[in-house]
């Protein structure tokens, strides 16, 4: 007897909750308490889980679920951290519904809104919390709408199991259907991988946008080699309609593969924003227009930290075209996120960092009429306004670029190297940096680690002396130029860093 009362006290259950780029568990506690009837949430609730007592309410009677004459409390702990969102409709339902059973439900996630007739619906947040969760927590058990069940299914190392209605997600528990159903089985989001050392990596082999549709502009196609095998910044000159942007664009399919973990964090972060994102490992690509705001591309919010276009290409691509015309507030801001890879929103009520590991890809006209560069086309600026165009571009953010690319004006019908071509040599560079222990790829490589895995020849050390005296290069530079002649290397497969190696990647560093 005294065991049963002890399980009427108080019962438990998971849930979880956005703050910022990242899920965060909630502990879900129910009590019966004698007092006056009434039903209170407590624990920094915002007003759509306040409202969620209504439709808890209805949803029960759906059910014939009789309240009892006592006061039912429902703690979300920690009561610290705010939470938001309708998806606490089921859990909360659900331990009230059991507050005097015997059985519990403590060891499973639990995500759902109710509607008023007891039906569970999915909601935008419950995906990418799910996403988060999964990135750092083991043996996760979750219960989901029905709806949503097919896309957690393809999240690995997780047993996932979807109910309809309140009803059935009641006898899933005191049936212990848990125990005597097998999860639905792992989905695999993704047939291509590759496995090197114990890990698995994931990779797309469609090319919807196809190198081979670039005429010519073969010294560009090397260079987005290069980049992708690296993940090397890059920056590109050119006259209008040359094939800068068309370039950029195909660039997302030829980037190396992905480890689960990082497809589980780009994704979280691409399904923050919108409503349906499906699982995938083809890196992210973001191409914000030369007008927007700084908060918008660096993350801002009055009172919630949100993630901006920086946040949202992490492990993948940004893109700013017309890059001179962005506001010099935007330029100067990149520096930080481009040299450490992490962006920190301050705000008065949270504080929010974010990871932003990203290949930036910059592509420019050489004067405001584009035509400097061209043969055919007479230029009409004068030298101040080219003066002026040119160093909206900081040296500190043009030292931030790994490879400066001047387009030519192709007149070539040959097709050259196709998408498919290219991502090969890709992924046996990316095969040679992670059999060789590295952790990033060769562009975001910190200098302790470029140093331990940039091996020089004598005669490539002899000629990086050289340039550092003649060019004048920065201790930045010269780990950026490393750097690339260790992605060139890799695409050689050579071991050691070779002379030419070396005089090719000095020969994308901007004069």
């Amino acid at each position: 007897m005294e065991e049963a009362v002890a399980l009427s006290k108080v019962k438990h259950a998971k849930c979880a909750t956005l703050y910022g780029n990242k899920a965060h568990e909630v502990d879900v506690e129910s009590t019966l308490v004698r007092a006056l009837p009434g039903f209170n949430i407590v624990g920094l609730t915002d007003i759509s889980i306040q409202e969620s007592r209504e439709r808890i309410k209805s949803a029960l009677a759906s059910i014939d679920f009789q309240f009892p004459a006592q006061k039912i409390t429902i703690n979300l702990s920690p009561s610290d951290l705010k939470k938001e969102g309708s998806h606490f409709d089921l859990v909360t339902a659900l331990l009230i519904a059991i507050q005097k059973e015997r059985f519990t439900c403590k060891d499973f996630f639990i995500f759902g809104e109710l509607g008023l007739d007891g039906k569970i619906k999915k909601t935008n947040s419950i995906f990418p919390i799910i996403l988060s969760l999964a990135a750092h927590t083991p043996d996760l058990r979750v219960l989901v709408p029905s709806e949503l069940l097919r896309k957690v299914q393809q999240i690995p190392n997780i047993e996932a199991f979807g109910v309809e209605t309140l009803k059935e997600a009641l006898l899933f528990f005191k049936e212990k259907r848990f125990e005597t159903e097998a999860p639905m089985p792992h989905q695999s989001f993704c047939e291509n991988h590759l496995d090197i050392d114990t890990k698995r990596y994931f990779y797309a082999t469609q090319f919807p946008l196809d190198f081979s549709d670039v005429l010519g502009q073969h010294r560009a196609k090397r260079a987005m080699v290069i980049a992708a095998a690296g993940m090397h910044n890059l920056l590109m000159e050119g006259s209008p309609g040359c094939g800068k942007s068309m370039s950029i664009k195909r660039l997302r399919y030829i980037l190396p593969p992905q480890s689960i973990e990082e497809i589980l964090e780009s994704n979280a972060y691409q399904s923050l924003q919108e409503e349906d994102v499906e699982l995938s490992p083809l890196r992210p690509f973001r191409a914000p227009h030369h007008t927007s705001s700084r908060p918008s591309i660096f993350g801002g919010g009055s009172s919630q930290s949100r993630a901006g276009e920086i946040a949202l290409a992490h492990n993948g691509v940004l893109f700013f075209d017309e890059f001179p015309n962005f506001s010099k507030t935007v330029l100067e801001s990149l520096r930080e996120p481009l040299e450490d890879h992490r962006v920190l929103i301050s705000r008065v009520n949270t504080k929010v960092s974010y990871a932003t590991k990203f290949l930036f890809a910059a592509a420019q006209n050489p004067c405001p009429c584009g035509n400097l560069f061209s043969q055919t086309h007479e230029c009409r600026c004068s030298e101040i306004e080219i003066s002026r165009y040119k160093n909206r571009i900081s040296e500190p953010i043009m030292d931030r670029i790994d490879l400066y690319i001047q387009m030519s004006e192709e007149s070539s019908k040959e097709q050259g190297l196709s998408s498919h071509e290219m991502f090969n040599q890709v992924l046996q560079a990316f095969v040679m940096q992670k059999k060789r222990g590295q952790n990033e790829l060769n562009g975001k490589l910190d200098e302790s680690n470029t140093m331990r895995f940039c091996t020089l020849e004598a005669k490539a050390s002899e000629s990086l002396e050289m340039a550092q005296n003649r060019l004048g290069l920065s201790q930045r530079s010269i780990h950026k130029v490393l750097r690339i002649a260790r992605s060139i290397a890799d695409l050689a497969q050579s071991e050691l860093i070779l002379q030419e190696h070396l005089l090719e990647a000095l020969s994308f560093r901007k004069r």
